[in-house]
């Protein structure tokens, strides 16, 4: 897989959900549909907007982003692309 795909939809109710995906060439229609596109091959953003508004396009920041909620999935389009990933874990204190 190259792609991170996310798109988001407003419920009836008012209330947006989340889709997300991932894929290894993309489609029309995920230009048109897809709210944050993400190639893990180039390490680039190729689309990121949120509610009409455009979000800077810094990789490192998105993808870091998105690693709190899809840590598995980031982890593995990032070593299928050839990239090491190193996942720096939370300090703690140790028998003080």
């Amino acid at each position: 897989m190259r792609y991170l795909l996310l798109t988001y939809y407003t419920k009836p109710d008012g209330k947006i959900d989340e889709v997300m995906a991932v894929a290894k060439n993309l489609k029309r229609r995920d230009h048109q549909n897809c709210n944050v596109i993400l190639d893990f091959k180039t390490l680039s953003v190729l689309k990121c907007s949120m509610a009409g508004t455009q979000v800077p396009r810094d990789f490192d920041r998105i993808a870091g982003y998105y690693h709190q909620h899809y840590a598995a999935t980031i982890e593995r389009l990032f070593k299928e692309n050839g990239y090491e990933v190193e996942v720096n874990q939370p300090a703690t204190d140790v028998g003080t």
